[in-house]
């Protein structure tokens, strides 16, 4: 596709653990998401759409890098004080879009690291964001359940009192003395843990991670959502002249669950049914902010999510007991953290009213692909050694074909693969428990090696490896032919 004339802003919506089956257009039946919905209603609804990981910090990592996230060891889910993963220079989506001349902004979840290591949140954050391609940055760290609870606007902690600085330890033997903590002090706790996040309380929540200090600085989780929803519509405001690129990270229905009190209770599934809710609305909100703004028609919006689902992840909110007949992960076996389909398989809905009509596709698309093909389409050279798994997959995005990717490598947790080519997918011999005991998810591991066609068997239930020898056997030299690579993206 040539470079147009007035190439479209992109707003990237990424939620954080929505399910294939959470949402209505999707067959979804526990919580109404009218404004999702619509957005399927407006543009196309993909059905084989991919996160390349079953976790947060490794899908997030092939989004904007346009890498498999095996490629990096420290793509794995990180604490609230890890080191920036992505190396300041890598072309980057966001980095990527600048050379077209897009102003690009981040808003909401990062996870992928700040500092280089020797992290002080009472001085000027350096490497974050704002090196790796962004010219606007409104974060959480990490996530809503790790330390420490602040929000980073471009390279300082909002709103800290240099007279109470912040001090953060994720050594599970090393807690502040004196600080209470969720496993010393349930009494203290308005939402208790059902595993791990015991440590350091903030808001009557117990989180991942100690912190002491910063007290005028912590976020209100009841706010969260109002909070980022309101600096990604100032960003679109003021980008108006555009182009521009927005990546609008939710936090939602990620743990721990805590709506705002327009959504409390206001579902019968829970906090995780609220927040769903709460998530809806917002997509509605940055929506009619781009309507309002005049910049609907020539805006092109993708909505996805970085994993599969997950109810029990940490707290006990009542999200198992209350699910009903909803099944978040719909027809899919597994869900967050799983090797199976229902790990990274995920919701993605793409709207351009001046350019993509209407429909549903069956493209087998990634994440990892956004980078090479809005390279594509706005006329970028990728450099060689960029975005090496990124395919140029434009004409499928647009629905203009539902030819896309013959193959993908997708992974569960500690860098543990499966291979999808056209529609079989081979789980190899893994080691680790069949079923996770704190989530009780399907993990996928197993002595012998897996075999689905997933065009007879959605929810992976026949294991053909044994009928089909042959196939397991070129599946699994590809696989390894794949992660011995240094690239698969086409080119020299």
């Amino acid at each position: 596709m040539a470079p147009l004339s007035s190439p479209p802003n992109i707003v990237i919506i990424y939620a954080d653990d929505v399910g294939f089956g959470d949402i209505g257009c999707y067959g979804g039946t526990g919580v109404p998401t009218p404004h999702l919905d619509g957005l399927a209603e407006q543009g196309l609804l993909f059905t084989h759409c991919y996160a390349t990981a079953a976790t947060c910090t490794p899908s997030r990592y092939s989004l904007l890098t346009g890498s498999y996230p095996w490629r990096n060891p420290y793509a794995a889910i990180l604490a609230g004080d890890a080191p920036l993963i992505i190396a300041p220079g890598t072309q980057t989506l966001p980095a990527m879009l600048k050379q077209a001349g897009y102003h690009t902004g981040i808003v909401g979840k990062w996870h992928l690291g700040l500092g280089d290591g020797a992290l002080d949140w009472n001085a000027e954050i350096s490497p974050t964001p704002l090196d790796v391609g962004f010219d606007h940055s409104f974060i959480m760290a990490a996530t809503n359940d790790r330390v420490p609870c602040v929000y980073v606007d471009g390279r300082r902690v909002v709103g800290l009192d240099p007279d109470d600085p912040i001090e953060v330890c994720y050594d599970p033997d090393k807690p502040f003395p004196g600080v209470p903590t969720g496993r010393d002090n349930p009494e203290l706790l308005a939402m208790r843990y059902s595993h791990g996040h015991d440590m350091a309380i903030v808001n009557g929540v117990s989180r991942i991670g100690y912190m002491r200090g910063g007290a005028a600085a912590l976020w209100k989780d009841d706010q969260m959502a109002e909070v980022f929803l309101s600096q990604a519509i100032s960003f679109v405001q003021e980008q108006r002249s555009g182009p521009f690129f927005l990546y609008y990270a939710l936090h939602q229905p990620h743990v721990p669950r805590i709506p705002g009190k327009r959504f409390a209770g206001s579902t019968e599934l829970g906090p995780r049914g609220d927040v769903l809710a709460e998530m809806d609305w917002c997509v509605g909100e940055l929506l009619a902010a781009l309507d309002v703004s005049g910049l609907a028609e020539n805006t092109l919006v993708i909505y996805s999510s970085d994993n599969g689902p997950v109810l029990d992840d940490g707290y006990d909110d009542g999200a198992v007991e209350l699910c009903g007949a909803h099944r978040p992960a719909g027809p899919l076996r597994g869900g967050k953290y799983s090797l199976y389909d229902g790990g990274t398989r995920v919701p993605m809905l793409l709207r351009w009213p001046g350019r993509v009509a209407p429909g549903r596709s069956a493209a087998l698309i990634s994440h990892v692909d956004f980078l090479a093909s809005f390279a594509d389409l706005v006329g970028v050279s990728l450099e060689d050694d960029a975005a090496p798994d990124s395919i140029r997959l434009l004409a499928a995005l647009l629905g203009d074909t539902e030819q896309a990717r013959h193959e993908l490598v997708t992974e569960g947790t500690q860098g543990k693969t499966v291979l999808r080519q056209g529609t079989w997918s081979y789980i190899p011999p893994h080691s680790g428990p069949a079923v996770s005991p704190t989530t009780h998810i399907e993990l996928g591991n197993a002595a012998g090696p897996q075999l689905y066609d997933l065009s007879q068997d959605v929810a992976q239930i026949r294991n053909l490896a044994t009928e089909r020898g042959d196939r397991v056997e070129e599946m699994h030299a590809r696989l390894e032919e794949i992660r011995a690579s240094r690239r698969t993206r086409p080119g020299r």
